[in-house]
């Protein structure tokens, strides 16, 4: 099975589903001719041509805009917000019209369209370009939330959420762009192509959405984890030796309640991890959802790490982020506690 990074793969699902499905459609700032800020989309403009991947002027608002538009008429758009940091002006689009389409038009319209953004810290971006806002899109109903781990998820999700009939949000960890990051470095130490998560299949699969994944299976207490985090929470519970058991969520809307229960019911413990600040953060309702399904299960108040509730600082972006040894911290509390 040939390995690949995490950007490698996802140029991959574009290029499959492209491939298969004349009716999918690649736009947004720099997609086309320069193949992303990131090089997702490289190569796939000579492909497929100029009517298919093109690039957009700097407006995320009419970029989605017309992404809704294209959807609603039948095609399949997969659009890239170069930094998720530049989505706000597109969030008016993304709520009131992409969520809201299906519901409004009594099921007679539906906004089959991807949103895709590279989002938290990495690359010494500041406030601008390594924002986690995840958890805007997770209140919104009627969007669909993705945040892939590693190469052979980013490819299998990104196929299902083209597939999908409503829209999706997908994104995409700077960080682990380029190899799996073990939670001591502030790069990839293993590039992908020597890791067994970076083994990706050729063609089509799909991984489904709202289906989380056991890292790491353990009995003493459950993390949970998403993105760049799920690496910090392995690094984290190798360091401190505690028996943990660290999920992927992978989507994070729809959330995969049934298999979050049943470890915190086996572990009677809980730590949640996110890189986006603490406060309204999506760890508080993973906080709130395990409470409410687990309460006389737990043997220690629930955790929650996270970023810093500050501006993000572009000096200090390494402190900032939960590392293994804040991660250690609150594992070794939920186990005295």
């Amino acid at each position: 099975m040939p390995r690949m990074t995490m950007i490698e793969a996802i140029r991959d699902a574009h290029a499959v589903m492209m491939e298969a499905n004349p009716d999918v459609v690649v736009f947004g700032e720099d997609v086309g001719y320069f193949g992303g800020v990131f090089r997702c989309t490289a190569g796939l403009q000579e492909r497929f041509g100029k009517s298919r991947c093109f690039d957009a002027p700097i407006n995320e608002s009419g970029i989605v805009g017309a992404a809704i538009g294209m959807a609603a008429y039948g095609l399949r758009p997969v659009v890239e917000i170069q930094f998720a940091d530049y989505v706000y002006p597109a969030y008016d689009q993304i709520v009131s019209e992409a969520a809201r389409l299906r519901y409004r038009s009594a099921g007679d319209f539906t906004a089959p369209l991807v949103v895709r953004m590279p989002t938290g810290g990495g690359i010494f971006g500041g406030q601008t370009h390594s924002q986690s806002p995840e958890a805007l899109f997770t209140h919104v109903s009627g969007l669909k939330t993705v945040v892939p781990s590693n190469p052979f998820d980013a490819k299998g999700m990104l196929i299902a959420a083209i597939e999908d009939n409503d829209p999706v949000i997908f994104l995409e960890p700077k960080r682990l762009y380029n190899g799996p990051f073990d939670g001591h470095h502030e790069r990839p130490v293993t590039p992908w192509a020597k890791h067994p998560l970076g083994e990706v299949p050729e063609g089509r699969y799909t991984v489904p959405l709202g289906k989380g994944e056991v890292r790491r299976a353990g009995s003493a207490v459950t993390v949970l984890a998403y993105g760049t985090m799920v690496h910090v929470a392995l690094a984290a519970a190798e360091d401190t030796g505690i028996d943990a058991e660290v999920i992927d969520l992978r989507t994070l809307v729809p959330l995969d309640v049934e298999l979050i229960e049943a470890s915190v019911k086996k572990t009677g413990r809980c730590v949640v991890v996110h890189e986006a600040t603490i406060t309204s953060g999506f760890g508080a309702e993973l906080v709130a959802t395990v409470e409410e399904r687990c309460f006389y299960h737990l043997e220690a108040p629930i955790g929650r790490v996270g970023g810093w509730d500050t501006p993000y600082p572009h000096a200090q972006e390494w402190n900032y982020f939960p590392g293994p040894a804040r991660v250690g911290e609150a594992l070794t509390r939920a186990m005295e506690g």
